[in-house]
C-alpha cells in the first residue's frame, strides 16, 4: 500500500474511502485537496503563456513559454529551489509544477497572468476565463 488517491465523485468512492481509512495503519498521512484544475483550464494556461512569450519581456529579455510559467508561479507565491546543471555551469528553477494545482489556484493564476498582461500590453488569443472541472 504505497499510495492511493481517490477522486470523490459521489457517495460510492466515499465509501470505498470510509472502508480504504479504517485499514489504514496507524502512522499513515491522509491529504485533502481541493480538485485539480481541468484540461480547459490548462489548454488556457498554456495559450497565455505563448501569447506572453511572443508579446512580453522583462528588461528587455524574452522568455520560452515554460520560462513564463516558472516566473508567474513564483510571483504568486509558489515555491521554487535552484539545481545545477551536471557540469555545475548552470542553475535551472525546479518546482514548479502547474498539474497540481486547483481548479480554484490555476483560476487565481490566470487572473494574475491577465492582469500583467493588460499592464504590459499583452493580447490575448483566448480571452475567455475557463471554470472548473477536473482533467
Amino acid at each position: 500500500m504505497a499510495r492511493h488517491v481517490f477522486t470523490l465523485r459521489g457517495e460510492g468512492e466515499r465509501a470505498k474511502l470510509i472502508a480504504w481509512a479504517s485499514r489504514v495503519p496507524v502512522g499513515w498521512r491522509v491529504e485533502f485537496k481541493e480538485p485539480k484544475r481541468s484540461m480547459e483550464q490548462n489548454n488556457r494556461f498554456w495559450a497565455m503563456l505563448s501569447d506572453v512569450a511572443r508579446q512580453g519581456q522583462i528588461n528587455g529579455l524574452k522568455f520560452d513559454p515554460e520560462q513564463w510559467k516558472c516566473i508567474f508561479m513564483k510571483a504568486v507565491g509558489r515555491d521554487v529551489s535552484f539545481l545545477p546543471t551536471l557540469d555545475g555551469t548552470y542553475f535551472f528553477p525546479a518546482g514548479f509544477r502547474s498539474s497540481d494545482l486547483s481548479v480554484r489556484e490555476m483560476s487565481d493564476l490566470q487572473t494574475f497572468i491577465e492582469a500583467w498582461g493588460d499592464e504590459s500590453g499583452i493580447i490575448f488569443s483566448d480571452p475567455a476565463p475557463v471554470s472548473g472541472g477536473e482533467a
